[in-house]
């Protein structure tokens, strides 16, 4: 299992260079890495909305609490930025936050960034990005979550529920915030689709945003019950979800007949 994703890194994520390893053995109470969706459907509202939540939730005195209340009293946070692909500007390397100075050290990082979108929405790819994050650094962690956000099937790259069951595997926990704020019709209930297809493990849940107004401070409970490892009733949880099509991201992209990207198999 450990070869097999390893190979799905690898094919998710090939335009990314891998980030340095950190850690050194230092002990972290989880190791959480921020996924976050920039992709051509997310209009310019959408993604200053995304940006600002982060901003906000990581310099939260809630989420600097629910740091410090932990057993080592600090985690270990990475972040990049995925649409089609990651790419190697897009991610910020493994920081340990332990108290307001670092929380905001790193919310300064991802406050910086220019705003950008390119095409495609491979949630296979950033999961697969993420987790190989989560496979190199050199932190010693009870937990390994990967935090993911994003308004739209996968539909680029490999099957989603082949990266994340092997994720899953080795004992990763994938956590989801679908974003309806401006939901496609062709796609319906984005927040199943997130509970069917892409999260998993153990307490994994979905935390759907269906108004601009709730963006912040859903962000900041998603962050906080990530770190303290809780879990509550807001959650949609994965077996509340009707089945849905794993592979309805790329049906879809089937069917507008991209000529960039080959017909799925019948």
């Amino acid at each position: 299992m450990l070869a097999m994703l390893g190979l799905l890194v690898c094919l998710a994520c090939a335009e990314a260079a891998p980030l340095p390893i950190p850690g050194k053995g230092a002990p972290v109470d989880v190791e959480l890495v921020l996924a976050v969706d920039i992709s051509q459907s997310m209009d310019e509202r959408e993604l200053a909305l995304q940006r600002t939540g982060y901003v906000e939730a990581l310099r939260h005195p809630d989420f600097i609490n629910a740091v410090r209340s932990g057993p080592n009293g600090r985690i270990a946070l990475a972040y990049f930025e995925w649409a089609g692909v990651v790419r190697e500007d897009g991610a910020i390397a493994w920081q340990i936050i332990d108290g307001e100075d670092s929380a905001n050290a790193f919310a300064d990082k991802i406050a910086a960034r220019p705003f950008r979108s390119f095409r495609g929405t491979s949630i296979s790819g950033a999961l697969g990005f993420g987790a190989g994050l989560l496979e190199r650094t050199g932190f010693s962690a009870p937990r390994h979550v990967i935090d993911i956000s994003g308004d739209g099937p996968n539909n680029t790259g490999l099957p989603v529920t082949a990266v994340r069951d092997a994720a899953v595997a080795r004992g990763v926990v994938i956590n989801g915030l679908p974003i309806l704020i401006s939901p496609s019709p062709s796609v319906g209930r984005l927040d199943r689709y997130y509970a069917n297809c892409v999260t998993g493990g153990a307490g994994s849940f979905v935390l759907p945003i269906y108004a601009a107004s709730e963006f912040s401070t859903a962000v900041r409970h998603k962050l906080v019950q990530e770190v303290s490892g809780l879990t509550n009733a807001r959650s949609f949880h994965v077996e509340d979800a009707a089945p849905v099509d794993c592979l309805l991201g790329e049906r879809l992209r089937q069917r507008f007949s991209d000529p960039y990207f080959p017909e799925l198999d019948r």
